[in-house]
């Protein structure tokens, strides 16, 4: 701790050792490429469920 590197450096060296993202690759993570897509069907799903329930209710 008092003799280490400040956690910018760290994280600099980190990021040049890992290789460059591929051409058109968006997600190098990919639990956070399943949450997006999760996350954007749910918005999805949800708002046509209620669309239908309105229209169910006759609030249309």
């Amino acid at each position: 701790m008092f003799h280490s590197k400040p956690i910018e450096e760290r994280i600099a060296e980190r990021e040049a050792k890992r290789k460059p993202l591929a051409e058109g690759k968006h997600f190098e993570h990919g639990p956070a490429k399943f949450l997006f897509v999760f996350i954007i069907v749910f918005v999805v799903i949800g708002h046509i469920a209620g669309l239908l329930f309105l229209m169910a209710i006759g609030l249309h």
